[in-house]
Parts: C-alpha cells; sequence; structure tokens
C-alpha cells in the first residue's frame, strides 16, 4: 500500500505546500500574541495526577480561545499559553532558534452560505442543495474569491480509486476535464466485505476522503462530490456539517490551488438516491458493481452540476509548540511525544442564542494535556540519558497540516528521532482492563507497550474499527510516511466498571453527540482515573527508550520498514 507523499517524494501523490518550495505571498497576519506577555498560572505536581491532567484540559477547552482555531487571534493564544506551560515546567525551546515555536503559513477560507450556491439539473428537477443540511462544498482555490462552474456533466466513478498495485482503476477510459466526478466513501470491498477487494473491512488510504479529491484533481475533473453514507465514513452527517462548514485551513499552496477541483464537497445520499434515479440508474445497483474488479464509470445521463462559490481568503500564520527535556549522554536522540493543540474554532449557526464554540475537550485538549503531564514529569528529573521533545501542532483538523508541515520541515533531523507517541481524543470514561493500538501489528514499539501493560495487568487490543480508517486521520501518519515508528494508542474498551458493553457505549455517545460538536466541553465531574492511567503507560513507553538505548523499527514487512532502514543507514 501507498500513501500520501509530500513535496516530490513518490506514492499516491505530489502536493505543492509552503516549506515545500514556498512562493511569495502577501504578508501573514502576525501571530495574536508573545509567549512573553503570557504566562501559566497552574499549580501543579511532578507526578502524573487526574487533578493536573484536568487542569490543563480545562484551560485549553476554555470559551476564551473560542475552540482554539489556528491563525484566529484568540486560537493563538492558545498555543502561546502551551509555551508558557512548557517554560513552566521545564522545557527548553525546541526549535533551534531559541523559541518555542515553529511558524506554519496557512491560509483561512470562508464560503458565503449566503450567495454561493451549488445545483445539480436534471431532466425534469433541479436540486438546490442548501449549504450544510443538504450539502457541504468547498475550493482549494487561494487566489479567487468566486469561483464558479456551469453545465458540468455527472461522472459516477464508482470509489474513485487508482491504485496500480491492486489493478483498479475507477477512471480509466475517462477524460474529466470540465466533469464532475461522483464517488462513494471508504474502499471497494468495505460494504461487500469482501477481503480480495483492498483490505476488505479495514480502510486503506484509497477510502480517505483526502485521497479522493487528490484524485480527481489529477484526473482533472472540474468538481468533486462524495456521496455520504455514515457507516462507511464512520461518522454521520452532523460532522461532515460541522467540519465542513464555516472556515477551512490549508497550507498556503505553490499554484494557489490551480491543480485541484474548482469544487471539492459532499452530499447526503438520500439526494444522491434521488438524482440517480433521474439519470436512469439505480444507486444500489451502483454501489454493488463498484464493488467488483473491471468496474467502469457511467455517466450520470442528463444531470449537470452548476456552482458559485463566493469566499473570503486570508493568508495567516499559525505555530507548531515545541519543547525539549535534553538528555544527559545522547542529547541528539529524541524520544518524541505528540499531540494537536488546535480545533475547529467557533461556528456558525441561525440561533443567536447557540453555543457555537467548538471547545474541543476530548478533541484534543486532552492529548495536549497528557503531553504536558508527561514532559512535566520528565523534566522533574532524574535526567533521561536521550532527549525528551514535546510538540504540540497545528491545523490538524485542516487535514494533519500541521504534522505534514513538521515531517516536511523537522526541527530535529528525521534520523535522530528514536520512536514517538501521539496522543489523540482520550475519553473520560474510567479505567480499562485493555488499551487499543491503532493500526496494531506495525511497529516493535508495541512490543515495548505490551512489556509496560503486562506489568499493570493490562492487554493490548487490536483497533476494533479498521474500517474507520484512524491510522490514517491522526498526527503519528506524517511521521511514520517518512518512516519514524509512531505508536497511537486510544482508550481500551473492556472497562473495569461496566465491561465492554459500556466502553462501546461511551464510544457511541462521542461519536454520536459530541464529536466536532460544540457539546464537546469540559466538565469538573469528568472521571479522569482512565486518562491517568493511559497516559502513565505513554510516560512509562518513552521513558523506557529514552534510557535503554534501544531503536524500535518497523515490524518485517510493515510499507514503512525500508523508509527507516533509510533513515538509519550508516548509524
Amino acid at each position: 500500500m501507498k500513501f500520501l507523499a509530500l513535496c516530490g517524494a513518490t506514492g499516491l501523490m505530489t502536493v505543492a505546500l509552503a516549506g515545500c518550495n514556498p512562493i511569495e505571498r502577501e504578508k501573514a497576519a502576525e501571530p495574536a500574541a508573545l509567549a512573553e506577555t503570557v504566562t501559566s498560572t497552574l499549580t501543579t505536581s511532578p507526578e502524573i495526577t487526574g487533578a493536573d491532567i484536568g487542569a490543563r484540559i480545562k484551560e485549553l477547552a476554555d470559551d476564551k480561545y473560542e475552540g482554539r482555531g489556528p491563525g484566529d487571534r484568540e486560537g493563538e493564544k492558545a498555543a502561546d499559553w502551551i509555551a508558557a506551560e512548557m517554560k513552566r515546567i521545564g522545557l527548553d525551546p525546541g526549535n533551534p532558534d531559541g523559541t518555542y515555536f515553529q511558524t506554519v503559513k496557512m491560509v483561512s477560507q470562508n464560503v458565503d452560505p449566503a450567495t454561493s450556491s451549488l445545483k445539480i439539473a436534471g431532466p425534469n428537477k433541479t436540486w438546490d442543495l442548501k449549504l450544510g443540511p443538504d450539502a457541504v462544498y468547498g475550493t482549494k482555490d487561494q487566489k479567487n474569491t468566486r469561483v464558479s462552474i456551469a453545465d458540468s456533466d455527472l461522472i459516477f466513478v464508482g470509489y474513485g480509486v487508482v491504485a496500480p498495485e491492486a489493478n483498479w482503476n475507477d477512471y480509466a477510459g475517462l477524460d474529466m476535464k470540465g466533469k464532475t466526478a461522483v464517488m462513494f466513501v471508504n474502499d471497494p470491498g468495505f460494504i461487500t466485505n469482501d477481503n480480495t477487494l483492498f483490505n476488505g473491512q479495514a480502510m486503506t488510504y484509497y477510502g480517505r476522503w483526502t485521497y479522493k479529491f487528490e484524485e480527481a484533481a489529477r484526473q482533472g475533473a472540474t468538481a468533486a462530490i462524495l456521496i455520504h453514507e455514515e457507516k462507511p465514513a464512520a461518522y454521520g452527517w452532523g460532522v461532515v456539517e460541522g467540519s465542513w462548514t464555516g472556515v477551512q485551513s490549508d497550507l498556503v499552496r505553490n499554484d494557489a490551488g490551480a491543480s485541484r477541483a474548482k469544487l471539492e464537497g459532499w452530499i447526503q445520499l438520500n439526494y444522491a438516491t434521488e438524482m440517480f434515479k433521474a439519470a436512469g440508474l439505480d444507486i444500489d445497483a451502483m454501489r454493488a458493481a463498484a464493488n467488483k474488479r473491471g468496474f467502469k464509470a457511467v455517466p450520470m445521463t442528463g444531470l449537470k452540476a452548476s456552482a458559485t462559490i463566493n469566499q473570503t481568503i486570508e493568508f495567516k500564520e499559525s505555530r507548531n509548540v515545541i519543547g525539549t527535556v535534553k538528555g544527559s549522554e545522547a542529547p541528539n536522540a529524541h524520544l518524541l511525544l505528540m499531540a494537536h493543540w488546535d480545533h475547529l474554532g467557533k461556528g456558525t449557526s441561525e440561533d443567536p442564542n447557540a453555543d457555537t464554540i467548538n471547545n474541543g475537550a476530548i478533541d484534543n485538549a486532552t492529548g495536549t494535556a497528557g503531553i504536558l503531564e508527561i514532559g512535566e514529569k520528565v523534566a522533574a528529573g532524574p535526567k533521561p540519558k536521550r532527549s525528551v521533545t514535546v510538540l504540540a501542532v497545528t491545523l490538524e483538523e485542516s487535514g494533519l497540516l500541521g504534522s505534514a508541515y513538521f515531517g516536511e520541515n523537522p526541527l530535529i533531523p528525521l534520523s535522530d528521532i528514536v520512536a514517538g507517541v501521539n496522543i489523540d481524543a482520550m475519553q473520560p470514561i474510567g479505567p480499562a482492563k485493555d488499551i487499543v493500538v491503532i493500526g496494531a501489528g506495525a511497529s516493535q514499539l508495541e512490543d515495548v507497550l505490551n512489556a509496560v501493560l503486562t506489568e499493570s495487568g493490562r492487554v493490548i487490543r487490536p483497533d476494533p474499527s479498521p474500517q474507520s480508517g484512524f491510522f490514517y486521520r491522526s498526527d503519528h501518519i506524517s511521521l511514520a510516511k517518512k518512516g519514524v515508528p509512531m505508536l497511537y494508542v486510544d482508550n481500551g474498551i473492556d472497562l473495569i466498571d461496566g465491561g465492554v458493553a459500556a466502553g462501546e457505549a461511551a464510544g457511541k455517545n462521542y461519536t454520536d453527540n459530541l464529536y466536532h460538536k460544540p457539546a464537546d466541553e469540559y466538565s469538573d465531574d469528568w472521571v479522569l482515573t482512565g486518562i491517568e492511567a493511559d497516559i502513565k503507560v505513554d510516560y512509562e513507553i518513552i521513558s523506557r527508550l529514552a534510557n535503554n538505548g534501544e531503536w524500535p523499527n518497523w515490524y518485517e514487512g510493515n510499507e514503512f520498514k525500508g523508509l527507516r532502514d533509510e533513515l538509519r543507514k550508516g548509524q
């Protein structure tokens, strides 16, 4: 399986982003505040405790940061606070320039729902799709405030996948210039549970929405539309609407987005079903056909897309925040702790009394609190033999952009990173007998994890939802693609209080009711014992590798092992 590649590396794609080959842009807005003017007033213990974790989560999820939107004045103050907290707990600046920051040039784009439109015209009906409840759409064009398409023929391209190693090409024989690609999310083989197609129920990168938009652009499509289905997408329409409306962020692109489709979006399944019928097609029959080898794209005869996107474009700066505890014997070898500090910022609502702040308490104030908690314990001593570096990245919610930027512009040579642990969205559901490894079976870090868990009577549980593609949906993948062994663990499911049923119910409640919604807020009655236990596990992994001299690798047969071997060649 090949994965997303940046800046000319081989793989599924190449995109031009700032830091790879930057071009001049208008001057970006200055960061909202200077770290020197921000202080942390917390009082915490050098030990890992639920009380300290909760205090940090509460701070980061406070309304004053307005949902930690990257590049936003109030959102960037959260980055300043993180830097101040790193300084308070004894971490040295992690940037060689002597600061706690790595500047990430970004663009904020905001589609005006009042003056923008997406219409699909059929033989007897036109669907005027309202931005939000009916469809979401936007553009990667970073130059033009008005983008339009007119009378673009719709082509059903199955899953929109081109995978030569799997002998699969949904675009075979097509000229997509001027056309709109319509496709399903996830991989061929998922709906039919066919393990002979891709990875069956386990999503590959080909199943991600990011890939599908990228591939449609490579094929020359004018527009790309995904059909939303809750099970294949792994989230309901509320997540789509909440995530893809309002301000959207991206890294500065060399070509100002000219190589992308003019419009990228999603539509609700019920509208797609009606459109297929209007084109003389049965959507269920088309889905079945798209899951078979040899599928050929099908014109949606008589359907044409027209759209107008009116948007604001603002060039900004956000920042990764980095601090380190220098090793006593091998300071150039680093263990990496990573979490994303950003969230969705403020949303919109027609109700003037509605709460529109997406506080992101679970996602990902918890992870940011976790890496700070571990950093404080490491800094308190005894000093580790190798360096331990704490990295809070920005723009995760916009497509893992902050970590991708760090991967392309590392402040630490990638060959010097021993391994890393990524923490993202820990739920306050109490301790568990197990711990979930996302992408289990990947690296020798799992051997270290297993040893730590065995001492406390816990076990590894492989990812119970590989079909959701979580391995590709968090920041660890940006460094894994560079060869650095990364571990991403999640809450256990088999809770001490309530067992598997309670764990699964808590997970469903988070996905259905909290994820990417204003309801993801901190509460003083949170149960933090489970988060505390899991952070202690992460600390033990980092501590052992910071002192035992080992260089873990990916397991034999893993697609990243060759990259790791190349990084370590001659060392």
